[in-house]
């Protein structure tokens, strides 16, 4: 009943949204505060979560992706109440959605749904409360580097440690831009000093990294949410592995191969490949950096891959598609791969045609925010160009090229 209901709400997912969250600001007039100005990411991750949950009713780690949430969403000031408001106007935005499709029996069932991921998230928030995780780490910006007029390296001082693990992203929000958080990989392992390294790459439009990018200064405070993620280390300390970092995916790349070089075996040596790609050779930014690891970890091999001048940046997709077919051993190593969506899409097909196993092939995984797409209106585009449902990983992050 659920998934049918919501595959004809889904058609019509940017008309729901917009309901939803009218329905939700004119019964809860308090509630608007705590959203951004700027609702469209917000729309647009909505949706995506109901598509997860859909997706995965029968999944046995759906109940941990829910307290996953609840957990991250203590930064918005989520009350018990809230969650009341989001279930009433979710229900009414869907029955006025689905029109002829909403039954009684369809009601039964999206509430009783809603109920259990209300009741899991809020499981998750209360966890993290009850061991002393605060709703946000605020941290200091101890060093702001440009390195070109896109691309910034920030250093962050948390106030109290910040517990993560290297490969990890965190939620970042500023001042500057009131109520938007947007997650950013942490490009360090652990440090005596606890400082945090982050990578921003600014996103067209993007009201959060032309911030960071632009106007954040040494001195200022930004606040930083429980981490998160799903790529960190796997591989036994010796067995053989492969780093793939496309732009700013160098930065939990770096972190990863930082632990390695800390590691109480790094003089030992390992089997190891890294593939840094940028869009051009002067966007490779992290080289210097991957050098001096290199120094450190006996047996890393590093290739650096871009596109030609005066060439189109997709070149470098292309190149590093030609250059992993002469490295072997594939079915022998674990794959940690960052970098954009799209690159992402382009490089795992590739990898399992060399025989790297699925399974070992570790990434987050998360879309583009932009608008909804639209939806088929009629039965026949319906069959003519199914839409595609907006996937959403809790263990998700958003590198660009920079």
């Amino acid at each position: 009943m659920i998934r049918s209901t919501f595959a004809v709400v889904e058609r019509r997912a940017e008309h729901a949204v917009t309901f939803f969250y009218s329905h939700l600001f004119w019964n809860n007039p308090g509630v608007r505060e705590l959203f951004p100005e700027d609702m469209r990411p917000q729309r647009d991750r909505l949706f995506a979560a109901l598509a997860h949950v859909v997706t995965h009713l029968e999944d046995p780690a759906l109940p941990g992706y829910l307290a996953h949430l609840g957990r991250d969403h203590r930064k918005f000031l989520a009350s018990p109440a809230l969650y009341a408001a989001v279930g009433a106007s979710l229900v009414a935005a869907f029955a006025h959605a689905a029109g002829a499709a909403w039954t009684v029996e369809a009601e039964k069932a999206w509430t009783e749904a809603y109920g259990f991921v209300a009741q899991q998230m809020k499981r998750g928030a209360q966890e993290a409360a009850q061991a002393g995780e605060p709703a946000w780490w605020d941290a200091r910006v101890v060093r702001h580097e440009r390195y070109d007029e896109d691309l910034a390296l920030l250093t962050l001082k948390p106030r109290q440690p910040f517990p993560y693990r290297p490969g990890q992203y965190a939620g970042v929000s500023s001042l500057r831009v009131p109520r938007v958080w947007r997650t950013y990989s942490l490009a360090n392992a652990g440090r005596a000093d606890g400082t945090l390294e982050l990578h921003v790459s600014r996103i067209r439009g993007g009201a959060m990294s032309t911030a960071l990018v632009d106007e954040v200064r040494e001195g200022e405070t930004l606040r930083l949410s429980a981490p998160g993620g799903a790529l960190t280390s796997r591989t036994a300390p010796g067995a053989p592995r492969t780093y793939i970092a496309a732009g700013t995916g160098w930065a939990p790349v770096k972190a990863l191969l930082e632990e390695v070089a800390q590691g109480p075996r790094a003089a030992e040596g390992v089997e190891a490949r890294l593939f840094l790609v940028a869009r051009a050779r002067e966007y490779l930014y992290g080289r210097p950096e991957a050098e001096r690891l290199r120094e450190r970890i006996p047996g890393l091999h590093v290739t650096y891959i871009a596109s030609a001048p005066l060439h189109p940046r997709d070149q470098a997709t292309e190149r590093l598609v030609l250059a992993l077919p002469t490295c072997g051993k594939w079915p022998e190593h674990d794959v940690y791969l960052a970098g954009p969506p799209g690159f992402l899409a382009e490089t795992l097909p590739v990898l399992e045609h060399l025989g790297t196993d699925p399974a070992r092939i570790f990434h987050d995984r998360l879309p583009a925010v932009g608008r909804l797409p639209t939806r088929p209106a009629s039965t026949a585009e319906w069959f003519i160009e199914p839409p595609e449902l907006l996937w959403h990983d809790p263990e998700a992050r958003s590198p660009r090229w920079p």
